[in-house]
């Protein structure tokens, strides 16, 4: 028996929005279109939900595909589906936004892809509503970097007060105070200095700080 005939079919996709940490700039991995309609113009990466997978799996297939990554920090954005987003067809698509740290990013497989790392506030006009899709993205990752340690997911595994106080300036969009920045930061128990020195970023030297997830995981009032 065939049900819901009365009903015209849509498609289901997803797209991810995958932010990365580069040169004290938040970026975003974009690239140019590679099928009809809509190709060649600077777009997402994405793919259609297959009828053996739900749409989480989807993602995670789409991202594994695209970064050759596991275990990324990947949240959902929401649903888009606006009758006119898609000239092909009726196509509503599930936007994710993940973070990874842009030097664990196989080179190669970027190229291979030919996706590209554009600064958050240089993003061309994207495909459809991938622009829209970005900006959503941004709102929700903003509200959610002040009150969940999110941030460690876009740096390497020690970093520097400074790269950390960058960082969290380039996904709000301001500058914050460095000295109020610095006190909140060394209040917590979860932010912890190790003995180790980079001295690239001066010639005094810096020290570097680790996350701290069993610390984090017993301090329940984080915010900055």
């Amino acid at each position: 028996m065939t049900y819901y005939k009365e009903y015209s079919k849509v498609w289901v996709s997803v797209d991810v929005i995958i932010f990365g940490f580069d040169e004290g700039k938040l970026k975003v991995l974009i690239g140019r279109r590679q099928m009809d309609p809509g190709r060649g113009e600077w777009s997402l990466y994405g793919g259609f939900v297959s009828a053996d997978e739900n749409i989480d799996e989807a993602a995670q297939r789409t991202l594994k595909k695209l970064t050759g990554l596991n275990n990324l920090y990947m949240r959902q954005v929401g649903a888009f589906g606006s009758i006119d987003r898609d000239p092909g067809e009726r196509v509503i698509s599930i936007a994710y936004y993940a973070l990874i740290n842009v030097k664990d990013y196989d080179e190669k497989l970027r190229v291979e892809h030919g996706v590209e790392w554009i600064d958050i506030n240089k993003i061309p006009t994207l495909y459809s509503d991938h622009n829209l899709m970005i900006e959503q993205a941004l709102r929700i990752m903003r509200q959610k970097i002040k009150t969940a340690p999110i941030s460690f997911r876009l740096l390497p595994s020690l970093f520097t007060l400074t790269q950390l106080q960058r960082l969290y300036e380039a996904v709000i969009g301001e500058e914050v105070d460095k000295r109020n920045f610095r006190k909140r930061i060394k209040e917590m128990d979860f932010i912890e200095k190790t003995n180790l020195i980079d001295k690239k970023s001066s010639k005094r030297g810096a020290a570097l700080y680790r996350f701290n997830t069993k610390a984090y995981n017993e301090d329940s009032n984080f915010k900055l």
